[in-house]
């Protein structure tokens, strides 16, 4: 495992965003933490999940928008929708609920997507996301020390 080194810490960060490959993710993680430097194995981890995590947020904030609108559009006819849209209670909710997904060690698929309709900025969702794969990271590669 050491002569992947941390390109491998990389793209195992990049895989843990996946509901699919989460769990090998993880593994590789914890295995790369008995080689390589916690530190810079906490950096490139989150780093590789924040790239897997901007091509979700792209494709939810560009095409999912375009395919969603006419749904919306229906159930805004109605008016109780757009009523409970418009409540400033509302208003940020989508944006904490996805946070706190991405926080969590579940795969980020469902949080980046309530991000990405929430008409985040680019430069939030970065911050959001790479801190909380880091604190994610950073309790794996704990626990990884527990483990040996």
């Amino acid at each position: 495992m050491e002569s992947f080194g941390y390109l491998g810490a990389v793209l195992a960060g990049f895989l843990f965003t996946s509901i699919f490959t989460a769990a090998t993710s993880g593994l590789l993680i914890i295995n790369f933490a008995q080689h390589l430097n916690p530190a810079y194995l906490i950096i490139c981890a989150a780093f590789g999940a924040l790239c897997s995590d901007l091509l979700i947020f792209y494709f939810v904030k560009d095409d999912v928008a375009e395919e969603i609108t006419p749904v919306y559009e229906y159930f805004l006819a109605h008016g109780h929708l757009k009523k409970l849209i418009h409540t400033k209670y509302f208003s940020w909710t989508l944006p904490v609920i996805g946070a706190l997904i991405m926080a969590t060690p579940l795969p980020d698929e469902l949080g980046v997507s309530l991000l990405g309709l929430s008409e985040m900025s680019f430069w939030k969702f970065f911050i959001i996301s790479f801190l909380s794969h880091t604190v994610a990271m950073s309790i794996l590669v704990s626990a990884a020390s527990f483990i040996t």
